[in-house]
């Protein structure tokens, strides 16, 4: 939409002469900057309430630098996946409130500060090697607005580390729980809680697990009701829904 486009729109709106839904609506038909070598959705935070996610893995610094440089003129805030210490710098160097969160392996950027929403998201995984996935979710859903607390190294093999935090896992409005090996945390945590569990199988494991398959394929077939299953190490994606869920549970409150 070009910006004499949108200036009649408004006017039109002003006069009572069209609605507020039918102005978003026409706002929804989202516009991109052409970089060349991507297509960046401008409008996806309109759509989606979060701007547009940068994958660093496969992209070279410049692309990730230029991207980032088209969100952040639309939108407060930034989160970029998978960097690598080249991608890092350069974006350090570019945003000033740019903050590297090492064990997630991302970059976030917030122009001001997001209020966060009321309800809990907790993050929990199995045992520390897990904790790279698990700081992904969690970095993603704090980013998007969201209480986060982190549960860490409290897998089946230790139940009664997992049984010591109960209360406070039982007052989260969703769960996310990382696991490798054999993945059977989720199982458990959904036979514990009355909420939503997002599972994430990790690559964790000896060569029985085949790169988190064993675990995927645990997870999937979880006796737990309740327990929903994203990707293998895809800690952004259950970050994401979480962030979804506690807003909808927010809504269903009011």
């Amino acid at each position: 939409m070009l910006a004499s486009e949108l200036a009649h729109l408004l006017d039109r709106f002003r006069a009572g002469r069209i609605s507020r839904e039918a102005v978003l609506h026409r706002l929804q038909s989202a516009p991109l900057a052409d970089l060349g070598f991507a297509q960046v959705d401008t409008h996806r935070a309109l759509r989606q309430d979060f701007p547009e996610v940068i994958f660093g893995a496969g992209k070279s610094p410049q692309q990730v630098v230029k991207i980032a440089a088209h969100i952040l003129r639309h939108d407060d805030r930034l989160l970029v996946t998978r960097v690598t210490a080249e991608q890092t710098r350069l974006l350090r160097r570019k945003f000033r409130k740019a903050i590297h969160h090492d064990a997630a392996r991302c970059v976030t950027v917030e122009k001001k500060p997001l209020a966060k929403r009321p309800g809990l998201v907790a993050v929990l995984c199995a045992g520390t090697s897990d904790v790279p996935v698990a700081e992904e979710a969690a970095v993603t859903a704090d980013i998007m607005g969201n209480r986060v607390e982190r549960l860490y190294d409290v897998g089946v093999a230790g139940l009664h580390r997992l049984l010591n935090r109960l209360d406070l896992i039982q007052t989260a409005n969703v769960i996310v729980v990382v696991a490798g090996m054999e993945g059977a945390l989720p199982s458990v945590v959904a036979g514990l809680v009355s909420k939503p569990v997002i599972a994430v199988p990790t690559s964790v494991g000896y060569g029985a697990s085949f790169g988190g398959v064993a675990a995927l394929l645990g997870m999937l077939n979880s006796c737990g009701s309740g327990v929903t299953v994203v990707n293998i190490d895809n800690g952004f994606g259950a970050g994401y829904a979480a962030s979804q869920i506690n807003a909808l549970a927010r809504g269903s409150e009011s």
